[in-house]
């Protein structure tokens, strides 16, 4: 059923695609062969700093001070942050709703760049030591939690990490006390875990969605809530280029591609994915590339709005919002 399930996926995304590609060819004519957008690799080791929180040199967490590793917290870790996690059990979380934790209270998290399917950690070297792995050993699912989603990923140095529902766990070094969640959201790409795997959350935002603004109105935010922006400098469909290659990259992550079903209050057309050619993967609106800013820390932020004269938050037709005129 699973294999069936993907190859449906894959067809319908197939033609999601070529069907977006022709709205951008409509618009601004039939690509040249060969055609590709400009793009560099994100640096090695992001794992919150590079890309979503901040340059190397800043502070890790929207919560607490940490320099040199980039992780927010020095490689130390929390008291007793290797121990095994024991009966997990579920917490209510005023902000995030029901919270896996391990059995001394301990929020685990979840990391956006690990994979579940199959999984498999990038947290490794100084990310390990700020996001100490849970060891799978002695994990049981305690109320609330369905045992047949716990598993372990062996890691790259042989040991043994617990999986929800695929997901590799994690401690975080800065959550001192239980019931604590300083992890969340930092970087934007670590997240408190549900008990089901997924993110912990009182509300599941869609890929993209608009949200209303006192600043600016309308803006089209991701899935985590954060602003989203255009670069001046890039290009549109069929001659697309992203102009934010190297550092820019790095203070200025691409945005995934979402399917078009996986958005709300974004217009349709010209929402469509594109490979660039360091191998990112980055998401489109009104054919125009799309990012987020790693000096937004928690949602509702906009201090990428206008920075340079070049980068603007997204409205929902995809126009940069309070760019100048042409």
């Amino acid at each position: 059923m699973k294999t069936s399930w993907r190859s449906a996926s894959l067809v319908a995304a197939a033609a999601a695609v070529l069907a977006l590609t022709t709205a951008c060819g409509q618009e601004s004519g039939t690509p040249s062969a060969g055609s590709q957008n400009v793009g560099a690799t994100a640096a090695a080791g992001d794992y919150g700093s590079s890309g979503y929180g901040g340059s190397s040199t800043g502070t890790g967490t929207g919560t607490g001070t940490g320099t040199g590793n980039g992780y927010g917290a020095d490689g130390q870790q929390a008291a007793g942050s290797s121990k095994s996690a024991g009966q997990l059990a579920v917490s209510a979380n005023a902000e995030l709703g029901k919270v896996l934790t391990d059995s001394a209270g301990m929020t685990l998290y979840r990391f956006d760049q690990d994979t579940a399917e199959p999984p498999k950690s990038n947290c490794d070297g100084d990310c390990a030591k700020t996001w100490p792995p849970v060891p799978a050993d002695d994990a049981t699912a305690g109320a609330g939690i369905d045992k047949a989603l716990l598993g372990e990923v062996t890691r790259s140095d042989g040991t043994k990490q617990l999986t929800i529902n695929g997901w590799p766990a994690y401690r975080y070094a800065k959550d001192t006390k239980a019931g604590q969640t300083n992890g969340q959201g930092v970087g934007g790409k670590w997240y408190a875990l549900a008990p089901d795997g997924k993110k912990a959350s009182l509300t599941s935002l869609p890929g993209l969605s608009v949200k209303k603004t006192t600043e600016l109105g309308n803006i089209v935010v991701d899935k985590n809530g954060m602003t989203v922006y255009r670069f001046l400098k890039d290009k549109a469909w069929p001659k697309s280029v992203s102009a934010c290659t190297g550092a820019c990259l790095e203070k200025w992550p691409a945005v995934a591609p979402v399917k078009a079903n996986d958005t709300k209050g974004v217009e349709k057309k010209g929402l469509m994915g594109f490979t660039r050619p360091d191998g990112v993967k980055q998401m489109t609106v009104d054919c125009w590339p799309i990012y987020t800013f790693s000096g937004d820390k928690v949602p509702g932020d906009i201090n990428g709005q206008g920075v340079g004269g070049t980068w603007y938050a997204v409205a929902p037709d995809g126009k940069p919002v309070g760019a100048p005129a042409k």
